[in-house]
C-alpha cells in the first residue's frame, strides 16, 4: 500500500476519534456540573491545562469561562484540536483517498463533518448537552461503517492503529483531569462529590455500567485499574494497546512477541509494561505522573510509526 493512502486512512480515523473524545472530555466536566451541588466552584481552565493549549487559549480567549472553553474546543477552527477541525481534516483526508475507503466510509465522514457545521453556523451553545452526545454516536456510526464496507486488509489495519492509539491517549487524560485537577480540595475526596466525579468520569467514556458489572464499589482504586488495565473493556488502555498492537503486526508482518521495526519495539515494550504493573505500583508512583509518562511514550510510538510507514525519507 502506498504510504500516502496509509497515512490518510490513519489519519481520519485519528481524526475521528479525536472529536469523539474531545467531546467526552468536555462531557466530564458538564457532567460534573450537573451533579455537584451548589457553591462548587465552576472549573473550566483545567481542562484547557491538561491539553498543553492553555497559552493559545489565553491569547485568543482570555478568561476560561464556560462559553470560551467550549468554543475553543468546539467550534474553533483555528485550533486544530477542536471538534470542528478534527473533522475537517478528516473529510480532506478521506476526500483524497475516496478510491481506497467504501463509499459508505465517505458518505458518513462528509455527513458528520456537515452537521458539525451547520451546529457551528448556528451559533448557539443552548443545546450542547445534545450534541455532545451526537458527536459521540456519529463516530461509533462511523467506526461501525468501516468496519461493516471496508475490506480488513492492511488500509483496515492502519485504521485501526490510528483509532486505538488516540483512544489510549484520550483516556488517559480524561484520568488525569479527574485525578489531577479537578477534584476542588483534598478534603473532599471520599465523599459523596468525590463519588459523583469518578461517576462521571465513568459515564463520559461509557464505562459505567461495564464497570458495575465488574465491580460493586466506586472506589478511585478500582475506577483508574478498570480505564488502565482491563483486558475486555474497549475503552481500556490495555485493551487499546493490545488490539493496535495486532493491527501493527498485521501491517509489518511479524508473529506477536517479535518486532522488526521500532514501532513493533516502542509499542510491544509499552504493551508488555501495562501487562505486568499493578494498580498499588500506579498510585505509589502517583497516577499524573504515570499518565504523563504514558502519553509521552504514545506520542513516541505515534512517531516511529510515521518513520517507519508514512516518512517519504524512509519510504
Amino acid at each position: 500500500m502506498l504510504s500516502r493512502v496509509a497515512d490518510s486512512i490513519y489519519w481520519i480515523n485519528r481524526y475521528v476519534e479525536r472529536a469523539e473524545n474531545v467531546a467526552r472530555f468536555v462531557d466530564v466536566n458538564l457532567n460534573l456540573l450537573l451533579d455537584c451541588p451548589p457553591g462548587v466552584t465552576q472549573q473550566w481552565e483545567p481542562l484547557v491545562v491538561t491539553t498543553g493549549d492553555l497559552e493559545v487559549f489565553r491569547e485568543r480567549y482570555g478568561e476560561a469561562s464556560a462559553e470560551n472553553v467550549l468554543q475553543f474546543f468546539t467550534f474553533d477552527r483555528e485550533y486544530p484540536n477542536s471538534i470542528l477541525s478534527c473533522l475537517q481534516r478528516a473529510r480532506e483526508s478521506a476526500r483524497s483517498v475516496r478510491e481506497i475507503i467504501s463509499s459508505e466510509m465517505w458518505e458518513q465522514v462528509n455527513d458528520f463533518y456537515l452537521k458539525v457545521m451547520e451546529a457551528a453556523k448556528a451559533g448557539s451553545l443552548s443545546n450542547i448537552h445534545e450534541f455532545y452526545p451526537q458527536v459521540k454516536m456519529a463516530s461509533h456510526l462511523f467506526a461501525g461503517v468501516m468496519d461493516a464496507t471496508m475490506a480488513h486488509n492492511e488500509g483496515w489495519h492502519f485504521g485501526q492503529l490510528g483509532r486505538l492509539l488516540e483512544r489510549a491517549d484520550k483516556t488517559a487524560r480524561i484520568l488525569d483531569v479527574k485525578y489531577y485537577i479537578l477534584l476542588p480540595s483534598a478534603k473532599a475526596v471520599g465523599t459523596p462529590l468525590d463519588d459523583l466525579q469518578w461517576i462521571a468520569l465513568l459515564k463520559s467514556a461509557s464505562a459505567y455500567e461495564m464497570y458495575r458489572k465488574n465491580q460493586y464499589r466506586i472506589t478511585p482504586t478500582g475506577v483508574t485499574e478498570f480505564l488502565l488495565l482491563n483486558r475486555e473493556f474497549p475503552r481500556s488502555i490495555h485493551f487499546c494497546l493490545l488490539e493496535a498492537e495486532r493491527s501493527l503486526h498485521s501491517i509489518s508482518g511479524t508473529a506477536a512477541g517479535t518486532w522488526s521495526t521500532p514501532s513493533d519495539r516502542a509499542l510491544g515494550r509499552l504493551r508488555s509494561e501495562l501487562e505486568y504493573v499493578t494498580i498499588e505500583e500506579i498510585f505509589q508512583d502517583g497516577l499524573h505522573e504515570f499518565l504523563d509518562g504514558l502519553q509521552s511514550r504514545l506520542n513516541g510510538v505515534g512517531g516511529c510509526i510515521f518513520e517507519d510507514f508514512f516518512s517519504l525519507q524512509s519510504a
